[in-house]
């Protein structure tokens, strides 16, 4: 899936930047770089700074005037690889338990996207401090949307007050990440995300 942009949050450890403003040319880019070079497969360790800009074509002091280093890079290629979901319509749990689960399936979807944030999760989780930064900043956030949708389940009846959140949260999204990072030889079929939300909801209904 190719990057249009660089996503919004401000570079890890960047500071305050001063002079000319940032060019968006040079930001896409270099990141779009970064996941060339990670598609061709050179890993992290690899990759520096000035190999990067080489690549890019541009100077390394602008890659260093965006990017304090780089494990700040770094973190902004993984968020270029992800999706800004839409908040939750709040009309129907089920609606937006689909929803959350049929983003996840158009990205395994697109193969360019699905390939690189496999080979860039399993590189990043040997750098601690990279793997913690994108935890809290991008899978945290989907992680509390989903629960807060869940428990306004709990709230209008239609889950059991007894389940634990966390764990119904996983029997959701599990299978679909199964497929989009662990087996990508398997299909993502339309109406998957349904016939998942549907089959756990089906058992954590309320008993009659």
């Amino acid at each position: 899936m190719p990057v249009n942009g660089v996503p919004e949050q401000p570079a890890y450890g960047a500071g305050e930047r001063r002079g000319r403003p940032r060019s968006a040319a040079a930001d896409t880019a270099i990141i779009e770089t970064v996941l060339r070079l990670l598609e061709d497969g050179a890993t992290v360790g690899e990759l520096s700074m000035e190999r990067i800009a080489r690549e890019a074509g541009v100077g390394k002091a602008t890659v260093y005037r965006r990017w304090s280093g780089k494990p700040a890079l770094i973190l902004d290629v993984m968020r270029a690889l992800d999706v800004e979901s839409p908040e939750p319509v709040g009309d129907s749990v089920r609606d937006d338990l689909v929803m959350m689960l049929e983003i996840l399936r158009r990205r395994g979807l697109a193969k360019r996207h699905s390939a690189l944030l496999r080979t860039v999760i399993a590189q990043v989780k040997a750098h601690p401090e990279l793997w913690r930064e994108y935890h809290d900043t991008v899978v945290r956030k989907r992680r509390d949307a989903m629960r807060a949708v869940l428990r306004r389940g709990v709230t209008t009846g239609e889950i059991r007050p007894d389940e634990d959140i966390d764990l119904l949260a996983e029997l959701f999204v599990g299978p679909m990440l199964s497929r989009v990072l662990l087996h990508e030889w398997m299909e993502l079929p339309e109406g998957l995300a349904e016939r998942i939300v549907d089959t756990v909801l089906d058992g954590v209904r309320p008993r009659a």
